[in-house]
């Protein structure tokens, strides 16, 4: 076990639990003892990571929008959870252009939804909501963003995850100050990567797509650089925040970034090419004079916060992170009726490699 032994035998809501970094939460939850509660829309597709680690018979499944706030407060008040995590949201930049509306009104109105439902449970004792390293107004800077500099977002995606950002700070100060509410914190992370996700227009996604029908992708923005981390990264970052505001309080609240080294910060084309490294099979081109909507070229987090008040460091180098993607994504394509197995081994190997550098979380 991990994180003190405070998951087992709690309950734990996560909302968003049918896409890729809530099924591996869920997945982790269960491996750590905990009775984990989902709501969520349905998956999207058979090979998402939910569908074949077959998670609907593995916990307590609800399908459900997190835009019906009615609804999603209903479960919250049925379950009584102690912990909650939320992790519901539209997550695609390109799909922002496409449904900016659908975009907005899940990303904030889901996050209020979300805050609410806490609100009206004081069976929660820690909650904590997910966002993206792109909350931050981008100025391509070549230093990481910290956890106070300015919310933005030129994207209908990035503004989105901003104002959830925005959202959460309210809701902290006008509810959740005074002692005996709920212990609340934000998590912002990075380029997540790992088997079973296969969204659309992600280079990871695209790049094994590809790899599945013995073609070569097309890189819009090759140098573009992203924190890319295994998803069981940024995971462990959101469960040991969450440990903390469930044992130690209120002095956890706030805005929390968990991302790599700044040092390790690669673009799609190293990423790609790291990739090849290990399985040749593949391949990209690039193809020219391409117009595209924008897209940050260079953003990276400073981690400082949460590595001198959380004890929390990354653990993977970047090898290792693809390599843990690229057996991951194998997995995925070489089918079977394991796969459920196959993420736990590799959490659990995550973990004996986070307990090998003494990263307290893991101790």
């Amino acid at each position: 076990m991990s994180f003190q032994n405070i998951y087992q035998g709690k309950k734990v809501l996560i909302t968003g639990h049918t896409g890729f970094k809530g099924s591996w939460m869920a997945i982790w939850l269960k491996e750590l003892g905990a009775d984990v509660y989902g709501y969520a829309l349905a998956p999207q597709s058979e090979m998402d990571n939910f569908v074949i680690c077959n998670l609907e018979f593995q916990l307590n499944h609800f399908e459900g929008d997190v835009r019906d706030g009615k609804t999603l407060k209903e479960y919250f008040q049925k379950v009584q959870p102690d912990f909650a995590f939320h992790l519901a949201a539209q997550p695609l930049v390109l799909l922002s252009y496409q449904d900016p509306i659908g975009t907005f009104d899940t990303n904030l109105m889901g996050t209020v939804n979300f805050w609410e439902a806490v609100r009206a449970t004081p069976s929660v004792k820690a909650a904590v909501n997910v966002t993206t390293d792109k909350c931050y107004d981008n100025k391509e800077w070549v230093w990481g963003y910290r956890e106070n500099d300015p919310m933005g977002g030129k994207d209908p995606y990035s503004a989105s995850k901003g104002c959830s950002e925005l959202i959460t700070s309210s809701y902290l100060e006008s509810f959740f100050k005074a002692e005996g509410t709920c212990n609340i914190a934000s998590a912002r992370a990075g380029n997540v990567i790992g088997g079973g996700d296969w969204a659309l227009d992600r280079i990871i996604p695209d790049y094994f797509r590809a790899f599945k029908k013995e073609e070569k992708l097309e890189v819009r923005n090759p140098y573009a650089t992203r924190p890319w981390q295994h998803v069981l990264e940024p995971l462990s970052g959101y469960l040991n925040l969450a440990a903390e505001l469930f044992m130690n309080g209120k002095e956890f609240s706030g805005g929390w970034n968990f991302g790599p080294e700044d040092v390790t910060n690669y673009s799609v084309k190293e990423l790609i090419d790291e990739i090849l490294i290990l399985d040749s099979r593949g391949g990209y081109t690039i193809p020219e004079g391409t117009v595209k909507l924008h897209e940050a070229v260079l953003l990276k987090l400073d981690i400082s916060k949460a590595a001198n008040f959380l004890k929390w460091k990354p653990v993977l180098s970047f090898k290792e992170t693809v390599d843990f993607t690229l057996k991951g994504y194998m997995d995925d394509l070489e089918g079977g009726s394991n796969i459920l197995s196959l993420r736990t081994n590799q959490i659990n190997q995550y973990t004996k490699a986070a307990l090998g550098k003494t990263i307290i979380w893991a101790l």
